[in-house]
């Protein structure tokens, strides 16, 4: 969904361009696109598209990335689609 804005201003995504190595899996994790290489480093492109997955974060090997993953849009989309099915998942819910 590139291009798609959610609230603006509200996203917890920070990105620590000192401790960056410039992997480059930020990017390639990203399903929004929110990250690009820019000198051998990450960067965000626009915060505000991010969806809060927490896929840059899990991924990074320096921990140089930084979400609060289900706090955000991707968690209120998810559970907007579960309350289809009467099924809500709550923070302290395990699925496995």
């Amino acid at each position: 969904m590139k291009g798609f804005v959610y609230l603006p201003d509200v996203v917890t995504l920070e990105l620590d361009q000192e401790a960056c190595i410039g992997c480059g899996i930020c990017p390639a994790v990203c399903p929004h696109r929110i990250f690009e290489m820019r000198d051998s480093k990450a960067f965000i492109r626009n915060r505000d598209e991010c969806m809060e997955c927490g896929a840059c974060a899990l991924n990074c090997p320096v921990r140089a990335i930084r979400v609060d993953a289900g706090v955000g849009c991707a968690s209120g989309m998810i559970n907007t689609w579960l309350a289809g099915f009467n099924i809500r998942l709550r923070n302290d819910d395990s699925c496995c």
